[in-house]
């Protein structure tokens, strides 16, 4: 069976161009995970991390302040950071056929998508996030300060999103090592700007954004340089930078599905944001830092999905689905393994590790380590089930079904909060309540995915049986 790429979503892979049924990634198959992006090398993520800096400095408001931005900046990327996906699996996939020169063209269309998109989301950001943190009913007095920071921020998104197109590309030859370095010598050089810009310079929120935008500017001239010193076919050369539209369509038909699932997601984020800006910035800086605590957790568990896509993209397109079981078990049961405990670990020290982001001395700080300990309560305690919700969501992401997850997401973590708000929130106005919604829709959406997964599976796996004993028939 030709390895053919027209219809992404039914083709199911087949022998190498070359002959060879054998992928030079077959040692991959099992047992690697990507290293996890961790949000505190994140330049983007350690800003929320090391408000805590900030915040020592003008109490709970600042660190309010970078929190009630975290859902908008995530609604506004959203959509473009889920089309990199597309650039891993489509990749991973060509790899597996050994089609050289398609990996060239998909890795230079990657880069020029990437820096135009960015270019994109930057415009909209700048122009739109004020009027949207309005809508998003953010207190007065966190207002300002928003406001500055995210005009900041926004000068550094075509960096990052570049990154993550680049990123996408060294993920699907199995190289996940140098990511993970580059990150973490952004995130290192981010927390040291961190701390100049605010205790040295006194900057507050705006200095946390400086930071940021330099920390992604040098995390992407890491990776381009990178990428420029690869051998082989997914060397970047400046040269050949163009746009392929037949590679980029591929990409974006694949990848579109994730970007806007992501919005839509954070559409009910966003508004879940809204009911918390309700109680006001004490809760608001709460929900910043067990955010940030419980954000660990789901990046660790998010390296997985990561793993599972590209590990089934690529057995798919070797012609190998017989180990796409095995993937999926061993993926599960790295979420559990990874999830359960720290889970664990951040509910019995959950107190004194909020304490990091608020000074003793803070009017608020029982307030704030108060309303943290909720949501530690009943979203940290469970993140693992978020955990197997994505890797669920990347296996049949894998087997090039990309719209079928994203219609089950919507569906299942975002509708149903949005319903949950307006009906079952209403009624039991808490923070309890609201914070319940995302261990309920984790399950349900997480019960929904595996059953995708099953039956797709079953189903193409009868199919390329059928198709073998064809073949041997003909013998």
């Amino acid at each position: 069976m030709a390895c053919v790429f027209r219809h992404p979503e039914r083709e199911i892979g087949g022998h190498h161009p070359h002959g060879s049924n054998k992928s030079k990634f077959d040692r991959d198959d099992r047992g690697q995970t990507p290293a996890a992006d961790h949000p505190l090398f994140r330049p983007a993520g350690a800003d929320r991390h090391f408000t805590a800096a900030v915040q020592r400095r003008r109490r709970s408001t600042a660190l309010a302040a970078v929190g009630a931005t975290t859902s908008l900046i995530n609604l506004l990327i959203g959509a473009f950071i889920g089309i990199s996906v597309g650039v891993n699996i489509l990749v991973a996939r060509y790899l597996g056929c050994r089609d050289d020169e398609r990996v060239s063209r998909s890795v230079h269309t990657s880069v020029v998508l990437g820096l135009g998109l960015g270019v994109v989301v930057f415009l909209l950001g700048f122009f739109l996030a004020s009027p949207l943190l309005r809508l998003m009913d953010t207190p007065e007095d966190v207002l300002p300060l928003s406001d500055r920071y995210l005009q900041i921020y926004f000068i550094g998104v075509p960096a990052s999103l570049l990154y993550n197109f680049c990123a996408a590309v060294l993920r699907a030859f199995g190289d996940t090592k140098k990511p993970f370095f580059f990150l973490s010598i952004s995130g290192i050089v981010n927390v040291l700007l961190n701390l100049f810009f605010v205790v040295v310079c006194r900057l507050g929120v705006a200095g946390v954004a400086i930071a940021t935008v330099v920390s992604q500017y040098l995390a992407l001239a890491l990776v381009l340089v990178c990428l420029m010193r690869l051998e082989g076919c997914a060397q970047l050369e400046l040269k050949k930078l163009r746009f392929y539209p037949d590679e980029a369509l591929r990409m974006i038909q694949i990848g579109l599905p994730a970007g806007l699932q992501s919005v839509i997601f954070n559409i009910s984020n966003v508004m879940i944001q809204s009911s918390i800006n309700s109680f006001g910035a004490d809760v608001v800086a709460a929900n910043t830092a067990a955010g940030n605590l419980d954000s660990f957790i789901y990046t660790a568990c998010n390296s997985v999905y990561h793993a599972s896509m590209t590990f089934t993209s690529q057995n798919l397109g070797a012609g190998k689905p017989e180990r796409i079981k095995p993937v999926y078990r061993d993926c599960i049961l790295t979420v559990l393994l990874i999830g359960v405990p720290m889970c664990a670990l951040l509910y019995f020290f959950g107190q004194p590790l909020l304490g990091i982001y608020i000074a003793k001395d803070d009017p608020a700080y029982a307030s704030v380590i108060a309303s943290g300990m909720v949501r530690v309560t009943y979203m940290g305690m469970t993140y693992f089930v978020c955990g197997i919700m994505e890797t669920c969501c990347g296996m049949v992401r894998g087997l090039g079904r990309s719209w079928m997850p994203m219609v089950v997401t919507i569906f299942g973590a975002c509708v149903l909060r949005i319903i949950w708000i307006y009906t079952i929130f209403q009624t039991h106005h808490t923070l309890d309540v609201l914070y319940l919604s995302y261990p309920v829709s984790w399950v349900v959406t997480s019960a929904v995915h595996v059953l995708c997964f099953v039956l797709i599976y079953r189903r193409m796996m009868a199919r390329w049986n059928a198709h073998k004993e064809e073949e041997n028939a003909s013998y």
